[in-house]
């Protein structure tokens, strides 16, 4: 069996889970409700508490299956019961980041400002902080959408090797390269 797919998801209070005829699961909790729409061949069910993804057979795609739909239902329950958060920050001399009615404006070095228009679902936050790299935060239920959104922002300025400078998420490592070294004789 796959390792991940037969491990059972446990339901948090507050969350319920249902599947329709034609196989879309909905999970509705405190901060909203998700659909899936899942394979005919894979089957979610609710037993004791607990969410079980179950497969007809040992073939390779419903093996495969199994444990995307899995993590997938996992996502959607993590989701709707805690969320998901992104943080990036910017970094680099007069880059900056503002928020106005979930329009991000970035000024990123170019001759003119970026917006970006972001969906409903996802609340966006900039700090600016004296001292500190602007910062962008990132927030909602769906944690496929964060993780398109973030990329979509990151792509606009992709950190540079020799300065660091660019839009990076907070934690990650840039390996740096040394540049050029001019040599006097």
């Amino acid at each position: 069996m796959s390792r991940v797919g037969k491990k059972p998801i446990a339901l948090p209070s507050g969350v319920s889970l249902s599947v329709d005829d034609n196989n879309v699961v909905t999970v509705k909790g405190p901060k909203g409700s998700l659909l899936q729409p899942v394979d005919s061949d894979i089957s979610v069910a609710v037993e004791d508490g607990s969410i079980q993804v179950s497969r007809p057979t040992e073939q390779k795609r419903h093996k495969a299956l199994h444990g995307l739909y899995r993590s997938l239902v996992n996502n959607m329950v993590i989701g709707v019961s805690t969320g998901y958060k992104t943080e990036m920050e910017i970094v680099g001399v007069g880059y900056k980041a503002s928020v106005a009615n979930n329009v991000l404006e970035l000024q990123l070095g170019y001759s003119h400002n970026v917006y970006v228009a972001l969906p409903a679902e996802v609340k966006v936050t900039a700090i600016t902080e004296k001292g500190q790299n602007p910062k962008v935060i990132l927030e909602g239920i769906d944690k496929q959408l964060i993780g398109d959104v973030a990329a979509k922002i990151r792509s606009l300025r992709k950190v540079e090797p020799y300065k660091g400078k660019g839009i990076r998420f907070v934690g990650e490592v840039i390996r740096r390269k040394a540049g050029k070294t001019s040599s006097k004789k």
